[in-house]
Formats: structure tokens, sequence, C-alpha cells
């Protein structure tokens, strides 16, 4: 039970951080590597649970 909570944790952590550094990206550069500010909690949440 302790373990799945602290898992839940760390992966809310960095599903914060990557929505975080994605954010402050500008629409440019987001283009440049094919995404857009639709996707970022998407690719967040993929990137925080892979």
């Amino acid at each position: 039970m302790l373990l799945s909570i602290v898992r839940f944790l760390q992966g809310w952590k960095r599903y914060g951080q990557a929505v975080q550094e994605l954010a402050n990206l500008s629409d440019r550069e987001l283009a440049d590597i094919g995404i857009t500010r639709s996707d970022i909690p998407r690719l967040a949440w993929e990137h925080a649970h892979s």
C-alpha cells in the first residue's frame, strides 16, 4: 500500500515537471518538435507513467 502511494506521488511529480518544462517552450519551439499546447497534458501523463 505504501509503495503504491510513493509511486503515485513520484509519477505526479514527474507529470508536473514535464508540464512545466513543455509550457515554458515557445509556440515555435513546440512546433519544431511536432506538438501543440493542447498536447502537453497528454504527453506529460505518458512521460510520468512510462
